[in-house]
């Protein structure tokens, strides 16, 4: 008997296709945000993915940021259809014959000097603003919503920061920094508001599970949920260092992140900066953990504390 997941996709997709359903089933463990069906027709084969109708404006920024990427030569499923349906947000997508990146046979290091060139392209996509929310698809405008202590903007990210490198600091008393170090942070970031940093369209989570590899050995790229406007490349980069640091199996190990950086063309001399914008990411998750999740305060002083050694050595 199918469950309400499975049937709640079929309406979904008969509705929109005009066709019955001849079969249909739930992809169980490569998403961890939406829940992920594939729905056959006599005609079509696609893929809806649905999530709480609150959701929606992230499936208006997957599909934007989609078909911006078709536009520069980056291969991803095409939207065919975007909307809310009783309660439920859903996407739907054309389905991608082949493997997912992290069960294909092609060669990992290949994969990731493709996906090097395309978070070079990414980069090139037109954008304005900072942060996570695509707030105007007409011009391409995102926006990171203000907090206490910071406005939104890049420098207010930063500022909020420095201001949190306080002696009565959480990240002390966690063992992430002592006394010395905070003070020592506290200039490396201060040096990263005088610098001139460029803006762009970040993927928000290259890896080989948000991958396909079809018949052609082609790489298609999918999931947009995280991509935001921040500091290229390094935004791509330093992803990639967090999962190498986690050793997450969808991230690269050393060979692999030398053919990304390949791909991209970007030398080994560019990290040294980039490693410091892994710290301050590191401490702002930290520090949100702090304040809405306290379940996850205990990964990630484990990793701002990886992070704080590869910095201070």
């Amino acid at each position: 008997m199918k469950d309400s997941v499975v049937k709640q996709a079929e309406r979904i997709a008969s509705d929109f296709l005009l066709e019955q359903t001849i079969t249909s089933y739930q992809i169980i463990g490569k998403g961890t945000v939406n829940q992920v069906c594939v729905v056959e027709t006599e005609r079509h084969n696609v893929v809806v993915r649905m999530n709480n109708k609150d959701t929606f404006p992230s499936f208006i920024k997957e599909k934007w940021c989609i078909e911006q990427a078709a536009a520069v030569g980056i291969l991803s499923p095409e939207v065919l259809s975007i909307g809310i349906i009783d309660e439920t947000a859903y996407m739907i997508q054309t389905f991608i014959h082949g493997n997912n990146g992290l069960d294909s046979s092609v060669l990992k290091s290949d994969v990731w000097r493709q996906l090097g060139e395309y978070a070079k392209l990414i980069h090139s996509i037109q954008t304005k603003g900072y942060g996570e929310n695509l707030i105007d698809p007409v011009h391409g405008e995102f926006q990171s919503p203000s907090h206490a202590g910071s406005d939104g903007s890049w420098q207010g990210f930063v500022q909020y920061n420095i201001n949190s490198l306080t002696e009565n600091d959480r990240l002390i008393t966690l063992g992430v920094i002592t006394q010395m170090e905070s003070r020592k942070v506290r200039k490396l970031f201060e040096n990263l508001k005088k610098e001139t940093f460029r803006f762009g369209l970040n993927h928000g989570d290259i890896s080989l599970k948000n991958t396909m590899i079809n018949q052609a050995n082609q790489v298609i790229l999918l999931d947009w949920g995280n991509a935001d406007v921040s500091v290229v490349p390094h935004g791509a980069v330093i992803q990639l260092m967090h999962y190498q640091i986690l050793e997450l199996e969808e991230g690269p190990n050393i060979e692999e992140f030398r053919a990304f950086l390949d791909g991209y063309g970007i030398s080994v001399v560019d990290l040294a900066d980039m490693r410091l914008l892994l710290l301050l990411k590191a401490f702002d998750n930290l520090r949100w953990a702090i304040d809405r999740s306290p379940d996850l305060i205990e990964p990630y002083t484990a990793f701002a504390k990886q992070v704080v050694d590869m910095i201070m050595d």
